[in-house]
C-alpha cells in the first residue's frame, strides 16, 4: 500500500493527502470514516472527464497525518481549497464525508456551489434505533480493546446494513472496505486523544445552506443514516433526494454506475 499519485497538503499541523484529477468545475469527494480517498476510485475517473476532482484523505484517516493539536474538519477542508486556490466546489459526502461537507456549507459558504450527502447529515450525528445504537456501542467497544479483526468484522455487519448479512454483499466490496479501514485503524493507537473540535447547531443553521442540495439513499441502508441524510434535504431551501435500490451505506461501491449517473446528473444542474 502506497502513496503513489498522491499529492500532500503541508497544513499547520502535518501533511493531508489528496487525490487531484481532470479540470473544470471543482468536485470533491469526502469519504467515510476509517476509509480514505480510495472509497471513490469508481468515481474519480467517471467524474474526471469533465470536473476536476479532489479527493482527499481527512486527517487521520488513510495517507494523512494524523491530529496533534485540536482541529476541525471544515477548517482542513477550507485550507486546501484555498491552497489549491479552488472553489466554490460541489462537495460530495459519503457518512462521515457528508458531515464534513455540511460543517463546510455552513463555516465556509464561499467555498461551497452545491452539497451532496449520503447515509449521514452534519457532524451531530443523531442515533436513535435501536439496532444502531447497539452497533455504535459495540463499534466503540471493540475500537476500544484494540481488537482490529473483531472490530473489521463488526464493520463488514455495517456496510450490510441492518437488512443483509455481510454475505450478500459482494465480497470485494467488503475487501476493499477493510483493507482502507485496516490501514487507518493502523495510524492510531487505543484510548488516544481525540483532537477533533466540533462545529455546533449544525440542524438549527441548516436552513442558512442556500445552494443545491441533494440526498443519496441506499435502500437497505440504516434507518437512522437514511433520516439523517434526508432531513438535511428537506430543511434546506434547494433540496431533493433519491433512492438507490437494493444496496447499503455505500451504493457508490454497490452500484457505482447507478451513483454515477445519479452524480454527474445532478452536477449538470449546479
Amino acid at each position: 500500500m502506497t502513496a503513489a499519485g498522491l499529492n500532500f497538503f503541508p497544513s499547520a499541523d502535518g501533511d493531508l493527502a489528496y487525490r487531484d484529477a481532470g479540470t473544470g468545475d471543482p468536485v470533491v469527494l469526502l469519504h467515510s470514516g476509517f476509509a480514505d480517498h480510495r472509497v471513490f476510485d469508481d468515481q474519480i475517473q467517471a467524474l474526471a472527464a469533465h470536473h476536476r476532482v479532489i479527493a482527499p484523505d481527512v486527517r487521520g484517516h488513510g495517507f494523512s497525518a494524523n491530529a496533534s493539536r485540536p482541529f476541525r474538519w471544515a477548517d482542513d477542508l477550507a485550507g486546501l481549497l484555498r491552497h489549491l486556490d479552488t472553489g466554490p466546489a460541489v462537495l460530495v459526502g459519503l457518512c462521515m464525508g457528508s458531515a464534513v461537507a455540511t460543517d463546510t456549507a455552513l463555516e465556509y459558504p464561499e467555498l461551497v456551489r452545491a452539497v451532496v450527502v449520503s447515509g449521514a447529515g452534519t457532524s451531530e450525528f443523531e442515533f436513535k434505533d435501536p439496532r444502531t445504537l447497539e452497533h455504535v456501542a459495540e463499534a466503540a467497544r471493540l475500537l476500544g480493546t484494540g481488537d482490529v479483526g473483531g472490530w473489521l468484522d463488526h464493520f463488514a455487519r455495517g456496510v450490510a446494513g441492518p437488512h443483509r448479512t455481510p454475505d450478500e454483499v459482494a465480497p470485494e466490496v467488503v475487501r476493499r472496505l477493510q483493507e482502507m479501514c485496516a490501514h487507518t485503524l493502523a495510524k492510531h493507537t487505543p484510548g488516544e486523544k481525540d483532537w477533533k473540535v466540533p462545529v455546533t447547531d449544525t440542524w438549527s443553521r441548516l436552513p442558512k445552506i442556500d445552494v443545491p442540495v441533494l440526498a443519496i439513499h441506499g435502500a437497505l441502508n440504516a434507518p437512522d443514516s437514511i433520516a439523517m441524510a434526508e432531513r438535511v434535504a428537506r430543511t434546506v431551501p434547494d433540496g431533493r433526494s433519491v433512492t438507490v435500490d437494493g444496496v447499503g451505506h455505500y451504493p457508490n461501491l454497490e452500484k457505482p454506475e447507478e451513483f454515477n449517473g445519479i452524480l454527474l446528473d445532478f452536477l449538470r444542474t449546479v
